[in-house]
């Protein structure tokens, strides 16, 4: 059996993993696991996560009161005990702010669906809770109402908190969030993203529930599997509204000034050449 020792062991070398791929710049994140109904080890505030020691890691109950560790708990502990207040089966979650997955939270980008088969099976549903000041319960309410839906919550303007049975698949989970979110953005600049078909989701579906994962479109049969998620309405004080990745939208194609028929970046660029050339000619005088 693990003992104590080993699983702060763990929870420094999840940290050297974090801060190794980016994911927390300076002290940034933070990382907790439920040791038992009465105690949650977690991580120090104002300590790079790439060089933590187990006597850094610090314990605190279920209120966020410290119980012992030489250094003071992270500030945003009470986002990590909404999760295991909530979630029973939850003993490890890990907040940080992976890149790719930032600039969604930024964005207010809504996470597609049916697109990454991984994505579908191991993270499902991806909220966006709405942007709330860290470092109180007010920050942590912002994940109510999603943390008992899904395993992964982007937070608006801020980064990622993941969550799993252990360490290892907590932390496994932003580096899928982040992949995907890099992934997509990638491939917008290429063109149009292609989704496929709700009846190949469907089967996606059934093959996470074969391996024991859980999803909320699992129980929502009716539900429209690859459009506005079941956890979309679940905020009504934050509405989401999809830009970049809007599920069906085409591209309107103009005719040019010559009478062809070019797309709209055609369009923006010769734009921008005609405002150039203007700029350019009036500082020739």
């Amino acid at each position: 059996m693990i003992n104590e020792f080993q699983i702060k062991q763990q929870m420094c070398e999840i940290g050297r993993r974090v801060y190794a791929r980016g994911f927390a710049a300076a002290n940034d994140g933070n990382i907790t696991y439920r040791l038992n109904d009465r105690a949650i080890l977690c991580t120090p505030t104002m300590v790079c996560k790439g060089f933590l020691k187990p006597d850094d890691i610090c314990t605190v109950d279920y209120e966020g009161k410290q119980l012992a560790g030489k250094r003071k708990r992270t500030s945003e502990v009470m986002l990590h005990l909404a999760v295991f207040k909530n979630r029973p089966d939850v003993h490890a979650v890990v907040h940080c702010h992976p890149p790719h997955a930032t600039a969604f939270a930024v964005a207010h980008e809504p996470i597609p669906k049916c697109i990454l088969p991984e994505v579908e099976v191991f993270l499902g549903e991806v909220p966006v809770a709405r942007y709330e000041t860290p470092g109180d319960q007010r920050f942590a309410s912002t994940i109510l109402p999603f943390v008992k839906s899904c395993n992964t919550i982007i937070l608006a303007n801020h980064g990622t908190v993941t969550f799993g049975p252990d360490l290892e698949k907590a932390y496994w989970n932003s580096e899928i969030i982040d992949a995907y979110c890099k992934i997509l953005i990638l491939a917008k600049q290429l063109g149009p993203v292609n989704y496929f078909s709700e009846e190949k989701t469907r089967e996606l579906l059934q093959l996470k529930k074969r391996l024991g994962y859980d999803d909320p479109r699992l129980h929502n049969p009716s539900c429209d599997v690859c459009g506005d998620g079941v956890l979309t309405d679940a905020d009504p004080n934050f509405v989401l509204e999809p830009h970049a990745f809007q599920r069906g939208a085409v591209a309107e194609v103009k005719p040019s000034a010559n009478g062809k028929h070019s797309p709209p970046q055609a369009d923006f660029d010769q734009l921008v050449k005609t405002i150039t050339d203007r700029v350019m000619a009036e500082m020739g005088r």
